[in-house]
């Protein structure tokens, strides 16, 4: 953990250089996962050349070895970087409903590079904002993670905690933001739904929360214009009241909204995850 955080210190520039050669290791060498990557951007993108495909293939993996730099970097880089690097833009959305007394659920997808996301709202509206994650395997980074998403304050909470630590929090206003297409485990309320042209299989927490407790739903769109520097777009995806909305109509709306993110920035989804291990 000390080494990590004296790595971090380094000018991002040159984590970069590590982030080249761990990309040349990974793409060309190793072949990290190819075979899952290949398979889903072929699901994804049945329209696009063999051509087409390899061109985002290789941008993401640039895109994911950057991220582990990003990430490294987040240890210890300063609210004035981060502010740099990351903008957000239509944040008065949610903040203006917290002001008036609201829960907000902000929803997004596993784009790059969410960590930096995470940790810009907490460095801005850290006492406004709680974070629910999937705990990792492995303790290392688990503590790893941690100490760099709490970094700045606001409310870190494991998924398998949500439950308890929403109702003791009920009462107090905050964007409570969830990574809303992470794979369910099989005890969780599970949904089906086509997705980049396959059936997949949702978790509609995040609908069930803002159904129940009248809750307004924002969504977060990504782009990338430079390396190491993201632009995150807040847009109202849905409001209460419900009494007449359809089932499943917020996890639909999110779908469809991150098949839109990932069709103008392809490069920008985890594809090495494999999302569609689970089939109907």
């Amino acid at each position: 953990m000390f080494l990590i955080k004296l790595i971090s210190y380094l000018p991002l520039s040159i984590l970069y250089l590590f982030s080249d050669l761990l990309y040349l290791i990974g793409y060309y060498g190793i072949g990290y996962r190819k075979k899952v990557i290949r398979e889903n951007l072929l699901h994804a993108f049945p329209e696009k050349s063999v051509a087409e495909r390899l061109e985002i293939e290789r941008k993401f993996f640039r895109n994911l070895t950057d991220s582990f730099a990003e990430i490294i970097k987040m240890y210890t880089i300063s609210k004035e970087e981060l502010a740099r690097r990351v903008q957000i833009e239509n944040a008065h959305i949610p903040l203006d409903l917290i002001d008036k007394g609201e829960i907000v659920v902000g929803m997004t997808g596993h784009f790059f590079n969410w960590e930096m996301h995470l940790l810009h709202i907490l460095a801005n509206v850290s006492t406004k904002c709680e974070v629910v994650y999937l705990k990792v395997n492995s303790p290392f980074f688990e503590k790893l993670m941690k100490n760099i998403r709490g970094r700045f304050g606001g409310m870190l909470v494991e998924r398998a905690a949500f439950q308890r630590e929403y109702l003791r929090n009920r009462n107090n206003p905050r964007l409570i933001v969830l990574a809303a297409d992470q794979r369910p485990t099989k005890a969780e309320i599970r949904y089906w739904a086509p997705f980049m042209n396959r059936e997949t299989i949702f978790f509609e927490g995040a609908e069930k929360l803002a159904k129940r407790f009248n809750h307004t739903v924002v969504y977060s769109d990504v782009r990338k214009p430079k390396r190491g520097h993201y632009i995150f777009t807040y847009s109202l995806m849905d409001s209460p009241p419900y009494d007449h909305a359809a089932e499943h109509s917020i996890t639909d709306e999110f779908i469809r909204r991150t098949e839109q993110t990932i069709r103008h920035s392809p490069s920008l989804y985890l594809w090495s995850h494999n999302r569609w291990k689970v089939s109907r």
